[in-house]
């Protein structure tokens, strides 16, 4: 079976970071890279304002809180579908973490992108906020589902 390539993601310029530079090219929409990066900072500096702590750490702990450690893949056995539950890995773990906040700072009415993921980001690095609750039903349907994880390949 062939590898992916995968292409080389270098760092931000602000925070110097792989992750914060693979964030802003999640929020990108139709290659407005500029605009990605202003929601970004944007955000992180309204999480310094609000908190007095460093944004880094805060948007590192959101990630940690928000990133699934199980979920479910369907798998077809003799004509039925189940859900299989199987463990994440680190990669997938990661993107899908920023899928759901990004996803869910969009879904949030009223305010900019920017104060909107600030807000997803604190509410995410202290346990709650949508991403979090998102995380807890993919593992609470693992859990629901544990009687069909000898299936898992």
């Amino acid at each position: 079976m062939a590898k992916f390539k995968t292409k080389e993601i270098l760092p931000d310029a602000s925070y110097d970071s792989v992750i914060v530079s693979k964030f802003i090219n999640t929020i990108m929409d139709q290659g407005k890279k500029s605009i990605a990066r202003k929601i970004v900072y944007g955000a992180f500096d309204i999480v310094k304002e609000q908190t007095k702590q460093e944004p880094m750490d805060i948007f590192e702990k959101a990630l940690e809180e928000a990133a699934p450690r199980v979920e479910v893949r369907p798998q077809r056995v003799g004509g039925a579908t189940y859900q299989v539950p199987r463990e994440v890995k680190d990669k997938r773990a990661l993107s899908l973490a920023m899928r759901w906040l990004i996803s869910s700072a969009r879904k949030k009415k009223g305010k900019d992108m920017a104060s909107r993921l600030a807000e997803e980001l604190m509410q995410a690095s202290k346990g709650e906020g949508e991403s979090v609750k998102k995380k807890i039903n993919v593992h609470k349907m693992a859990e629901a589902n544990k009687a069909f994880a000898y299936l898992a390949r």
